[in-house]
């Protein structure tokens, strides 16, 4: 990959920078890079150990497999930047952004990529648009602190590609939407462009949505895909947190796909999402209105008049209660305390569930 050149300065320090740049970093990195002093980036994380690319002091570029630390709060993520010795993590840098999913758990969570600057919400649109999950996502995206973006994917076998738009612009409202194909390369270039030097990058989609094919697209690569099942479903290769040096200049961070159960709810993001409720709630009679029957409730006078689709305030009374299950999850006493309050079951309970 040509990595542009930078201003002139000392020539090993010239050259760390390139690689550097070449990794991502840019001006919205805290940290300075300090003479004699080796940081690099996570590029891979497999199993106990982590692929490292880093720049020596002369400004050759090394690449390093390193064993993850036991402990989780000290363990890197792939785009995560790192301080080395004799090949060795010894720090792990402030992230500024995370995409995060709920550990197995149940009670902590699970970090997937840091230092992000786009979430590119991969959702195929063949077969329809996913609303809910589109919605969880980008949850998801705007809880990480990255800036999320709508990447339809599959847009040559789509119909009505136009209501599709419309649908996604009212799921996810002030997020850009892109449609693509990497059959037929629509939308490749505007993809492209985005990716540029200094910008990092994740693709956050679920398993088939088209994400090896769209870095195929993007790199004109070959990454080895699985064929499309029966059920339309496609699955790919992807099973690590891999990083990408795309020749547009900026890195590509791809992840494997999740699920609807493995996405991470948080009330910062849910605001975000669902910004149009938040705008109409301004006007409810009560400062704290659930919107589910409440006296001068302006959401739900909205679904009445047309203004909002009902549909979306299901879906907002849907994460809200996701959103208090997962906090309760995370809090023994919380878990507890419901099931004390829960009532014993009855003769009719059990004959019920019978």
């Amino acid at each position: 990959m040509n990595v542009p050149r930078l201003p002139a300065g000392e020539p090993h320090e010239t050259s760390v920078l390139e690689v550097m740049h070449s990794l991502g970093y840019s001006d919205k990195d805290t940290f300075d890079i300090e003479p004699r002093v080796d940081i690099g980036r996570v590029s891979i994380v497999h199993g106990a150990h982590c692929e490292v690319i880093w720049s020596d002091h002369t400004g050759t570029e090394q690449t390093s497999d390193c064993r993850l630390s036991p402990s989780p709060a000290q363990r890197p993520v792939a785009g995560d930047w790192v301080r080395l010795s004799d090949g060795k993590i010894t720090h792990v840098m402030t992230r500024r952004s995370a995409l995060q999913r709920p550990d197995p758990n149940g009670r902590d969570v699970q970090v997937l990529a840091a230092n992000l600057d786009l979430v590119l919400l991969v959702v195929p649109i063949n077969r329809g648009l996913n609303v809910r999950m589109l919605e969880r996502f980008a949850i998801m995206a705007w809880e990480s602190g990255a800036q999320p973006f709508v990447v339809l994917t599959k847009s040559d076998a789509a119909r009505n590609i136009a209501a599709l738009m419309q649908e996604t612009a009212l799921a996810v409202p002030g997020v850009e939407i892109l449609t693509t194909s990497s059959e037929s390369g629509e939308g490749i270039e505007h993809l492209r462009a985005l990716l540029h030097e200094g910008v990092t990058a994740v693709m956050l989609g679920a398993s088939g949505a088209g994400k090896t094919s769209l870095l195929n697209a993007l790199e004109g690569s070959a990454e080895v895909t699985r064929s499309v099942t029966r059920s339309g479903e496609g699955r790919h290769a992807t099973t690590t947190r891999k990083l990408y040096r795309l020749n547009a200049g900026g890195v590509l961070l791809d992840i494997p796909g999740i699920r609807l159960l493995d996405l991470l709810v948080g009330q910062e993001g849910v605001n975000e999402t669902f910004a149009d409720i938040g705008e109409l709630a301004v006007n409810c009679r009560f400062r704290d209105c659930a919107h589910n029957g409440d006296l001068g409730c302006a959401v739900e006078a909205a679904v009445v008049s047309g203004a909002l689709a009902r549909r979306r305030l299901e879906n907002w009374r849907a994460v809200q209660s996701e959103l208090t299950h997962q906090e309760h999850r995370r809090s023994p006493e919380e878990m507890a305390r419901g099931r004390r309050s829960r009532p014993a079951p009855t003769a009719d309970d059990r004959n019920r569930d019978d």
